[in-house]
């Protein structure tokens, strides 16, 4: 069964930018999660527990994962078919 390979990476996408944002926020108002937020941060320039800083978290979460879902749908789908001949 091959996967569409666009709106597998847009639900890894949204389902990533999601992630971000409930991190972002539990962080900013519990301090849960500071450590990992950090290190996220470290990838995605800007992100951290404030407003701001979680939007810009997601963006770069959502294309991130986004664009790499779409790869592995479309490398399947690519390994799929030649396993066929």
């Amino acid at each position: 069964m091959k996967l569409d390979a666009l709106k597998f990476g847009l639900t890894l996408g949204i389902v990533w930018a999601a992630a971000v944002l409930c991190l972002g926020i539990m962080t900013g108002l519990w301090d849960w999660g500071a450590g990992l937020v950090k290190g996220i941060g470290s990838l995605y320039i800007g992100y951290g527990p404030t407003p701001g800083g979680v939007v810009l978290g997601m963006a770069w979460a959502f294309f991130d994962a986004g664009i790499g879902g779409f790869i592995v749908a479309w490398l399947y789908n690519l390994l799929l078919d030649s396993g066929k001949k």
